[in-house]
């Protein structure tokens, strides 16, 4: 699988999220938490990202986090490939009220990622 993150890979529909909110799993690594749900018939692994409007008021700020939470996606859903268990949907949040270096945003993903394979 190429290390990219596709029109398909990208968690869109509404009835989805609204099932991750009310049925989903959560794993939190500081500063980010997954809420993830095993889906039946999905084609593959999709994600989206949140960044709350409440702790970062302007959209410059939120749309860098976002960016940040994509790439460090991006470069470490390999190891969510490699999970025979099913295909996932997954709701990135960041929940820190500052803004966090990429280095402890690429650490949570992958720690968190690697918590979800198990």
């Amino acid at each position: 699988m190429s290390p990219s993150f596709p029109k398909e890979e990208k968690l869109k529909s509404r009835k989805v999220i609204d099932q991750l909110f009310k049925e989903g799993k959560s794993v939190t690594k500081f500063p980010l938490r997954i809420i993830y749900l095993q889906i039946e018939g999905m084609g593959e692994h999709k994600a989206a990202f949140a960044v709350p409007k409440r702790n970062f008021k302007l959209a410059v700020n939120r749309n860098r986090i976002k960016r940040q939470l994509r790439e460090a996606y991006r470069l470490h859903k390999s190891e969510l490939i490699t999970n025979k268990k099913g295909n996932f949907a997954l709701l990135v949040l960041y929940v820190s009220k500052e803004e966090a270096t990429w280095e402890a945003i690429n650490s949570s993903m992958v720690a968190l990622l690697q918590n979800l394979q198990k």
